[in-house]
């Protein structure tokens, strides 16, 4: 039996759907924030991205579900998302008050890191027009039932955004399932997000709350804790072992407490230093693990969106009817070439993908 029991393409008009919060994103390339004179504008959104990747690398069919304010700003990110590949049918758009006190364009300024000095991300987002997201916003009956989509991808980033985003996310979840789509859901635990949605204690309740809904669960090892609550022995505090033996400890309990999971899967990461880290992955199915390629001593250029490439690498995998063992090392090469280039947003195509997977080499290709 399957991991996954995934909709015919010929019956569907998309191959995923993502639900979240699209911002623009200001880089200062290799220079500081605060010293930056000028700065490049990408989009970028934890759950947007692996639409954009499913889209622009892997050639399918995907739609996000979000909204934007009626703005210079937020045409810019429109334009930014068609650009990427994606259909932005679905994208709710609030009309512009004259100076975004009602609703607004997330920003988030990154800045790469190098060495010692850590990536780091500073948000501007208060008060979006994702976060004023209300149930019967979206039309989910008709994504799901009219349309069709074969996956559907959102997370706790989505869920962090307001008061009543869990409950906007859980609508479309609903519909989802009923319309027999798979449901991807990556974890994303952001403490700051939730601070004032009622911390850690409102996020793990959400979180298992979403998490009776999922078919493929995604998650780091801080994920697996501090959103759901799970605790293994053994794991290293310091998160620096690529020793999978721990996460498969986690990924045990995560999947005796939520029996109906298809797929967990998990990252595993070592920083080095901002430019060079260790990257593997895991994932279960059909109760047995797999283990991506370990790459050890991967050169970075900018480590945002590599999770996002973890999950949009698997979901083609598992999309285009390979094995569980092939979904993870989609999932981990993805993830990997996602950061060798700038930007949250995969520029990688499948065929790039392919032959890194099982590659020891970075020759040049002539």
């Amino acid at each position: 039996m399957s991991a996954l029991e995934i909709r015919d393409a010929d019956s569907c008009a998309w191959d995923c759907v993502s639900l979240g919060e699209v911002m623009l994103r200001l880089d200062p390339e290799w220079d500081r924030v605060r010293n930056a004179r000028s700065f490049r504008a990408w989009e970028g959104g934890g759950e947007y991205n692996v639409s954009r990747a499913l889209s622009r690398t892997f050639g399918m069919r995907t739609a996000v579900a979000t909204a934007l304010v009626d703005n210079e700003v937020g045409k810019l990110v429109g334009e930014l998302i068609r650009t990427g590949g994606v259909d932005g049918r679905h994208i709710r758009w609030e009309p512009f008050d004259g100076i975004g006190r009602a609703a607004r364009v997330g920003l988030n300024f990154t800045e790469k890191g190098y060495g010692i000095r850590p990536a780091r991300s500073t948000y501007d987002r208060g008060h979006t027009a994702s976060a004023g997201l209300r149930p019967g916003d979206i039309d989910w009956h008709q994504i799901f039932a009219v349309e069709g989509a074969r996956w559907f991808h959102t997370g706790g980033i989505m869920a962090a955004l307001s008061d009543q985003a869990p409950e906007v996310m859980l609508e479309a979840m609903r519909a989802a399932k009923d319309a027999g789509t798979v449901i991807s859901y990556d974890l994303n635990y952001r403490a700051g997000m939730w601070r004032p949605q009622g911390g850690q204690e409102r996020a793990m309740e959400v979180n298992r709350e979403a998490a009776q809904l999922v078919d493929v669960m995604i998650g780091n090892e801080e994920d697996f804790t501090a959103a759901l609550g799970f605790e293994v022995e053994g794991v290293d505090e310091d998160l620096s072992a690529l020793d999978p033996a721990g996460f498969k400890a986690m990924i045990g309990k995560v999947t005796d407490a939520f029996p109906h999971l298809g797929v967990v899967a998990t990252t595993l990461r070592q920083a080095r230093t901002a430019n060079v880290n260790d990257w593997g992955a895991v994932l279960y199915a059909d109760g047995e693990f797999h283990e991506a390629m370990q790459r050890e001593g991967l050169e970075i250029y900018d480590r945002v969106g590599g999770g996002d490439g973890f999950a949009s690498g698997m979901a083609y995998a598992f999309l285009t009817g390979k094995t569980p063992e092939e979904a993870v090392n989609y999932g981990a090469t993805h993830g990997a070439l996602v950061m060798t280039t700038p930007g949250d947003t995969s520029q990688v195509d499948v065929a790039e993908v392919e032959a890194a997977m099982y590659s020891k080499t970075a020759r040049a290709v002539r």
